[in-house]
């Protein structure tokens, strides 16, 4: 039996429920995100699209988002101008993990920042995602920096 094709789009407003559904999907995602916040999804993912070089994309597979994530173009000064991308929101749907759709998905977002000129590809992840950070290290990404946030 074949497996059906993944493909990569933007996320639509249609989207916007399995991709509610993937942001919930942990322990940490329980607490803060969900189908509650659909209408602030709504307008997010409206800001998101507004602006040039910001966009969530979705992993498909047989017509169903398996996957989401938030590439971000970042102009910047410092490492001599260079443009650098941003990854943030990934999720994979726990049913599909271990099915190589985060790395294809990653695959295709680093392949987008290359395409646009970005010089590094960055991300965050929670220091309790231990699974998470291991995937990105698998990746080849190093946890070169500290990272802070401040609360509003």
């Amino acid at each position: 039996m074949m497996t059906p094709p993944l493909s990569f789009r933007n996320a639509n407003h249609d989207d916007l429920p399995a991709i509610a559904a993937l942001l919930a999907d942990d322990d940490i995602g329980a607490t803060r995100d969900g189908p509650r916040f659909l209408p602030a999804y709504a307008s997010a993912l409206d800001a998101v699209n507004a602006q040039a070089g910001n966009s969530i994309i979705v992993a498909v597979l047989d017509g169903q988002v398996v996957g989401v994530l938030q590439l971000t173009l970042i102009p910047g000064l410092s490492r001599g101008g260079m443009l650098r991308a941003q990854i943030e929101s990934v999720r994979v749907d726990g049913r599909h993990r271990g099915r190589n759709i985060g790395g294809k998905l990653f695959e295709h977002a680093i392949e987008l920042a290359r395409n646009a000129g970005c010089g590094m590809v960055q991300l965050t992840s929670d220091k309790q995602r231990s699974d998470a950070l291991r995937f990105y290290e698998g990746l080849g990404f190093r946890a070169t920096h500290e990272g802070f946030k401040l609360a509003l």
